[in-house]
Parts: C-alpha cells; sequence; structure tokens
C-alpha cells in the first residue's frame, strides 16, 4: 500500500484551509497534516461544535484529501520552556493571557489534552478509507508537536552546568508531560515529538533520555524530521535504526551544510534563514543533502505505513513551486518493499 503524500499546513497559516486545500490537490497531494492555528484546525470548536468534524472532512473530502494527523508545535512548546515575550507571537491571546509564565504554560498544559481529545472526536469522524489507513498503522491516532525544554538555555555548558541541572530539567519535563499523556493514553491518541533543537529532545542522546524520564510511555513517539539532525551531525539514518518501532509520523524536510568553514557557523550566528554565509540552510525536498533513499529502506524495516509529509521550507524558493515539485519528489521516492527475493526465480 502506498504510503499518502500530505502536506503540513504549518507554514501555510495565512491561507484559510479551504484555498489551501485546492491548491495542495493541484499541486499533487493526497491528504493534510493540519496545524492547529490558522483556521486550519480549531480545537475548542471541535470540542463544543458538534458539526465542526464534519464539516472538516467535507471540505477536505470535496477537494479530493485526507488527512492523517494534527500538529499543535506552537502551544506544545509553551508546556515546558521558560516563558518570555517570544512566545506571545505564537500563541493564541486565550493561551497567552496576561503573560505570567505559569500561567501561560499551565494554559497550555491544558490546551495540550484537549488537543488530544480533539484529535480522537475528529479522526473518529474520518471517512473510511481514512480509518483503514490509521487501522494499517497500527490504530494510532497521531498529534505530532514540540514539548519545548527547561534546560536548552543550558546546551553549551558555560557558565559549567552540573549533572544535577541536566537531570531536574528531564525530571520537570516528565512531571509536566505525564498529566497531558495520561489523557493521550485515555482517548487512544499518540503524540510524537519533532526531535527539533530548542525542545527536550534534539539528537539521539537526548531522545534516550526523554523517554527514560516518562518510563518510556506507550503514547509517546516521534515525528521523524531529518532536516534537523543533518547539519548537527547526528546519524539520522541511526535515529530510524533505534527508534523505528516509535516513528508516529514522517516529515520530509530536507537542508543542506557547507563541507567548509563559513562566515556564519552552525549556531546561526543571530541570521536569517537564507542569509549568504551560513553553515546551513533548509531546502526544498531533493535539493539538500539529506539521504531520503535510505529514509524509505530503513522506514520499510520499520514497517512504517504512515503518511510521508512534506514540511516545505526554502528561505530562497518560492513556496507555490517548491510545494508542487515536492508532491513530485516524494512519490518518486516512495516504494513499497518486495516480498519475495529478488533472485527466487533462479530455483525455478
Amino acid at each position: 500500500m502506498p504510503r499518502p503524500v500530505c502536506l503540513f499546513t504549518g507554514q501555510w497559516a495565512d491561507l484559510p484551509l479551504e484555498t489551501l486545500a485546492k491548491q495542495a490537490s493541484d499541486f499533487g497531494y493526497q491528504g493534510l497534516e493540519l496545524a492547529v492555528w490558522g483556521d486550519h484546525f480549531d480545537v475548542p470548536a471541535a470540542l463544543s461544535d458538534d458539526g465542526y468534524c464534519e464539516r472538516h472532512w467535507q471540505l477536505l473530502e470535496g477537494a479530493g484529501l485526507a488527512s492523517y494527523a494534527i500538529s499543535t508545535h506552537l502551544v506544545g512548546q509553551a508546556t515546558c520552556d521558560r516563558i518570555d515575550d517570544r512566545h506571545e507571537a505564537i500563541l493564541p491571546k486565550r493561551l497567552w493571557g496576561d503573560g505570567d509564565p505559569a500561567g501561560v504554560r499551565a494554559r497550555c498544559v491544558e490546551e495540550l489534552q484537549q488537543t488530544a481529545r480533539a484529535a480522537r472526536r475528529f479522526f473518529d469522524k474520518a471517512p473510511k478509507q481514512v480509518k483503514q489507513r490509521l487501522d494499517a498503522c497500527g490504530g494510532r491516532v497521531v498529534v505530532n508537536g514540540f514539548t519545548g525544554s527547561p534546560i536548552w538555555h543550558l546546551l553549551y555548558g558555560f557558565p559549567p552546568v552540573s549533572a544535577v541541572q541536566i537531570e531536574a530539567g528531564y525530571a520537570e519535563f516528565a512531571a509536566v508531560w505525564r498529566p497531558i499523556l495520561e489523557v493521550f493514553e485515555e482517548e487512544g491518541v499518540f503524540f510524537a515529538l519533532e526531535v527539533h533543537p530548542t525542545e527536550i529532545a534534539f539528537d539521539i542522546a537526548t531522545a534516550r533520555r526523554t523517554l527514560e524520564s516518562i518510563d518510556y510511555h506507550p503514547n509517546f513517539g516521534f515525528n521523524f524530521d531529518p532536516s534537523h539532525f543533518g547539519y548537527q551531525g547526528v546519524d539520522y539514518l541511526g535515529f530510524l535504526r533505534e527508534f523505528g518501532d516509535l516513528i508516529f509520523n514522517v516529515h520530509v524536510k530536507d537542508v543542506w551544510w557547507s563541507d567548509t568553514a563559513t562566515p556564519i557557523g552552525v549556531f546561526g550566528g543571530h541570521s536569517d534563514f537564507g542569509a549568504d554565509g551560513r553553515f546551513w540552510d533548509f531546502r526544498s525536498p531533493g535539493r539538500g543533502r539529506v539521504d531520503f533513499e535510505g529514509i524509505v529502506r530503513l522506514l520499510n524495516h520499520a514497517g512504517y505505513q504512515g503518511p510521508l509529509t512534506v514540511e516545505w521550507e526554502d528561505p530562497m524558493m518560492q513556496r507555490e513551486h517548491g510545494a508542487r515539485e515536492a508532491a513530485d519528489f516524494v512519490k518518486r521516492l516512495d516504494f513499497e518493499q518486495s516480498g519475495v527475493a529478488f533472485d527466487a526465480a533462479f530455483s525455478e
């Protein structure tokens, strides 16, 4: 069964969902991963308006599209971060409130719990073919997102950072996220953390520590996005080998990084994406350095049957052009694993 090729709507939240759905279908996508910002998916409306989920599915079906996941990156970021003025720009006013950090975090934790309930309600109303695909993925209803981190600011290790401080950070993450994951478990919904700088897990070692801190909670796994590993020097294929059974969703996003020294290093030099002289930058799929061929083969080994979702980011390219070529790229890239040995006919 070919994996559906989808588009993540987070970078397109300036467009109404109806407009984007028609565009995505024209670009060649088969589904949308719905961001819970813009008008793409409204958590309170999904829970309070009896007709909201049905209307959403009708809109998607009218454009010839499906959906297999929703995403709550922005709200999730504020559950564990040290809250400051930056978060006001990414949160709805009802969650930001008066900006008191404890209040912001508490409201965002509750919103994550409500998001699990809304996802369950939405996918319970899904068309038959969507439910069949979810069944092929182990029956998982998936919410992708971020967690933020109480210890990202300690990354560099100077002034000196103690092991006690790092352990306290993972304990704080666990204390915040256990009540969230309890609701996910109650609803039969799975959270997929996008392993990413600024999150509690940003490479293989921190992914291990994250899982250990929550005792490998069965409803917590990963949204695999290789672009966040490559420029760090992290083995993204090794990530799939180690955590293949915990890959709940896949983002197809590419990144380029330099083989030689550059004026702006791996930390970004406080420069904008796309600035000349950067050591790395995101690229439209197929135009960077990620080994997507290797990724597809390891996804086949892992038995992953979920969507391949383009998260389109390229600071130097017009997005409609990029999204269209990305859909074609992913369709050419994907293939089913053979059920027979290639030399089986030799014995005939």
